[in-house]
């Protein structure tokens, strides 16, 4: 059952050329069901190719709220993420940042 008081929002951003996920996907997707109330990301999935890598980004993300911005979400990505796809990552993290700031207005 859906709970009224989260939402899911999608944030997009760039591949880089020679990558596998650029062979899947024409971008890189971060996918976050929110709280509205407190922009508390409850659970999120993105494109990466592997599991791992995708599992790596959900417990990154989960618990992060879109309300204190989200400077601390993109140096984590720089400082943990050491893939091709990071710039992707914080496009998608700041995207994600802009619809949820979007939706309040």
């Amino acid at each position: 059952m859906l709970s009224e008081a989260t939402i899911f929002i999608a944030g997009y951003g760039r591949l880089p050329q020679g990558m596998a996920a650029k062979n899947l996907y024409d971008s890189m997707t971060i996918t976050a069901e929110v709280d509205k109330k407190y922009g508390v990301i409850v659970d999120a999935e993105c494109t990466l190719v592997t599991e791992l890598g995708r599992d790596f980004m959900k417990r990154l993300l989960k618990g992060h709220s879109l309300l204190d911005g989200t400077q601390t979400l993109i140096e984590m990505i720089q400082v943990y993420y050491k893939g091709k796809a990071a710039s992707a990552l914080v496009a998608a993290v700041k995207d994600l940042e802009h619809q949820f700031h979007g939706l309040s207005r």
